[in-house]
């Protein structure tokens, strides 16, 4: 041990399921792991635009790991504000990383200009958190690392990257800073994964900081693969309306299409055309079909990723408005998974208030978006500064998140060889967080902690031994200076 103290500060991802970004402080040097942006509830999407809670300038590097929006959308700011030093990912989660911060600036200049035009602001006049120029100048930071890779920041802190299982490219972090080794899980994967390799075993950290969105609940399914999906595919033919499917550009969307060419080809659901209407999805299966080629999927599969003859794409803004009115059964695939920006608000409000179509919602739902409210029975919802009735059905099928359920995160954990010192719970709704701490606390044996936002703990490996109950030092809630 050099003398100097390491320090751990959960800028975001605590309390809440989105924001992630986590700070490790040693001599001198700062390591960002995730910047990702809050999404939700108003009282979280509000953080978005304060000033980061520490100057840009200082941190001297970034990794993230994958390239979901709450653990990337934030980088564009970082790099306005000052951000100077490079931004770490796998080759393929910046590919894909890429595509999400160019939408993301497209939809915040598109919702800055809509809100001017419209009047529904309470901003005047309403700006974009960041622009797509912006996003171009984040991007021109990124690095890609390999797994198991040892990448140095500066001469006192170093990480690697392990297969985190949760979407293409995805990643853990060990972060090694003097005598101390903290483990991230990021977005862990469940022990398999419908296309992607499996997740890997984490190496000992006595400091674990471990994701909880499904920390407490399990992923327990009866009867057949997607019966709910497939059953309201079939019913809303029958009365001869059309289905909607909400599902995130990265990951999902390639998903659902292999669900639903398994469901076609077993008779469960009838062939109607299936159309993708999502700029983003389409540049994802792009980079999915690239990585295929250098075999970086499961064995067997190649870039033919889905096989649906009536598959079609929509990637002009004309195709997509014409989907509004279908004129006969059809399923649409749209982004944002959650329905809460994109081309797919566009659709909701054309779709919803028929009684004949429906609206699938395909894994977890945050609280205060807009896919949350639908699931939880919402009569009406506000859709581009209008409240629309809520008539079409609406189906929730939750099997296609690839998160570790409760159970799976703790198996993850039992992996070590030795167990670790101290876990940190973060990236979960409280409930889940606390729900997994104390499960995480009853079978590990370790000291639990579910920090808040902004505290601060020393991660030391000196001052805690292995399998102590006592905790690392902390110093309650304090903020980040």
């Amino acid at each position: 041990m050099d003398g100097a103290r390491t320090a751990l500060t959960f800028l975001g991802g605590a309390g809440t399921v989105t924001g992630s970004a986590f700070l490790m402080e040693h001599d001198g040097r700062r390591l960002l792991v995730d910047c990702g942006l809050y999404q939700g509830e108003r009282r979280w999407r509000r953080l978005n635009w304060e000033p980061f809670a520490v100057p840009p300038a200082s941190i001297d590097a970034v990794v993230v790991t994958h390239a979901h929006l709450d653990h990337c959308g934030y980088l564009p700011d970082l790099v306005r504000d000052g951000l100077t030093g490079p931004i770490w990912g796998t080759r393929w989660s910046n590919a894909l990383a890429a595509i999400v911060l160019r939408d993301s600036g497209r939809l915040h200049e598109r919702d800055a200009r809509d809100a001017r035009a419209s009047g529904y602001s309470r901003h005047d006049p309403p700006l974009p958190l960041y622009t797509a120029e912006q996003a171009e100048q984040a991007i021109a930071h990124f690095r890609a690392a390999s797994y198991g890779e040892l990448v140095p920041i500066g001469d006192a802190i170093d990480f690697t990257l392990s297969p985190a299982g949760h979407v293409l490219g995805s990643a853990s972090v060990l972060v090694r800073a003097g005598g101390s080794r903290v483990q991230f899980s990021g977005d862990l994967g469940r022990p398999w994964h419908p296309i992607l390799p499996p997740r890997a075993s984490p190496p000992d950290a006595k400091t674990v900081v471990i994701e909880s969105t499904y920390g407490d609940r399990s992923h327990h399914v009866a009867g057949p693969a997607h019966h709910a999906m497939a059953a309201a595919i079939s019913r809303t033919v029958r009365r001869g309306g059309s289905v909607l499917i909400a599902a995130f550009a990265i990951d999902r969307t390639v998903l659902v299409l292999e669900a639903l060419s398994a469901l076609v080809r077993a008779g469960d659901i009838p062939e109607v055309p299936v159309i993708v209407d999502s700029p983003m999805a389409l540049a994802a299966l792009d980079v999915y079909r690239d990585a295929a080629e250098h075999g970086q999927l499961q064995t067997g599969i190649g870039a033919d990723l889905v096989d649906l003859p009536t598959l079609r794409l929509a990637p002009t803004p004309d195709e997509s408005m014409a989907l509004n009115r279908p004129g006969s059964p059809s399923i649409v695939l749209s982004a944002s998974g959650m329905a809460s920006g994109g081309r797919i608000v566009h659709h909701l409000r054309s779709w919803l208030p028929d009684r004949d179509n429906s609206v699938i919602l395909t894994g977890f739902q945050a609280p205060g978006t807009r896919g949350r409210e639908l699931v939880d029975g919402a009569r009406d919802v506000k859709l581009l500064g209008r409240y629309v009735p809520v008539r079409a059905e609406v189906v929730h099928d939750e099997e296609f998140s690839v998160h570790a359920d409760a159970d799976e995160l703790v198996e993850w954990l039992g992996q070590m060889h030795q167990s670790p010192a101290a876990v940190y719970v973060v990236h979960g709704e409280q409930r889940a967080s606390i729900a997994l701490a104390d499960r995480i606390r009853d079978r590990v044996g370790c000291a639990v902690s579910v920090p808040e936002r902004g505290e601060k703990v020393l991660v030391d490996d000196t001052d805690v031994p292995t399998g102590s109950a006592s905790p690392a030092v902390r110093s309650s809630s304090r903020r980040a200076r």
